[in-house]
């Protein structure tokens, strides 16, 4: 999430998001998880077809449970999609908990892409597994892998928009806490694919 623009002076450089799952994919995420099955979505990579996920939950997590988180994540995927569309640097820093060293990334990085007068839209991901580790009265924890699929870069007033790169599949683990506002994201924590292996039940990865 803290790729420099200045490194990438003659084109813009790749998006690290933090995760931005289309509203679409994400409900069909959550019909999915219901059923007990979590497929690649029709736009991932025909070439290397994901597996079948059965989605993990901690062994004290009911399925409503699981689906009210995920429409968590779905709005928060929502402002945040439409704040960086926007160019909306107070708007981005709501959904995110007072402080936290994501949050300042994010909006830093915001910033760096309006003043090259770019802004980012599309920023759909192609979701292909998530678990709900932990789920309280005023906090959620889940762990994702996903890719960025779609985003533009679209200059301000005339220009045409410019494709950004795809990222490879990557694993993260998001922490939402109950703030004033509502649900806000306190901290993400990323790893190699190699490694998503976990204990159902654990609050740890």
């Amino acid at each position: 999430m803290t790729t420099d623009p200045d490194a990438c002076a003659a084109s813009p450089p790749q998006l690290r998001v933090t995760l931005a799952v289309a509203t679409v994919i994400v409900v069909a995420v959550v019909v999915l998880v219901v059923t007990g099955l979590l497929r690649s979505t029709p736009g991932d990579d025909r070439s290397s077809p994901s597996p079948v996920v059965a989605p993990r939950l901690a062994g004290s997590v009911t399925m409503t449970e699981a689906v009210a988180s995920l429409a968590v994540l779905r709005d928060w995927d929502r402002a945040r999609s439409a704040a960086w569309a926007r160019g909306d640097v107070a708007a981005l820093r709501r959904i995110y908990l007072p402080g936290s060293a994501v949050g300042v990334r994010d909006v830093a990085m915001l910033r760096r892409w309006m003043e090259r007068g770019l802004r980012v839209r599309r920023m759909t991901m192609q979701v292909h597994s998530v678990q709900l580790r932990v789920r309280t009265e005023r906090r959620i924890v889940l762990l994702v892998t996903d890719r960025l699929a779609d985003a533009v870069a679209v200059p301000f007033g005339r220009g045409e928009p410019q494709a950004l790169p795809q990222d490879g599949l990557t694993t993260r683990r998001l922490e939402f806490r109950l703030a004033r506002d509502g649900w806000a994201l306190a901290a993400v924590y990323e790893r190699p694919l190699a490694s998503t292996a976990v204990t159902s039940g654990s609050a740890n990865w």
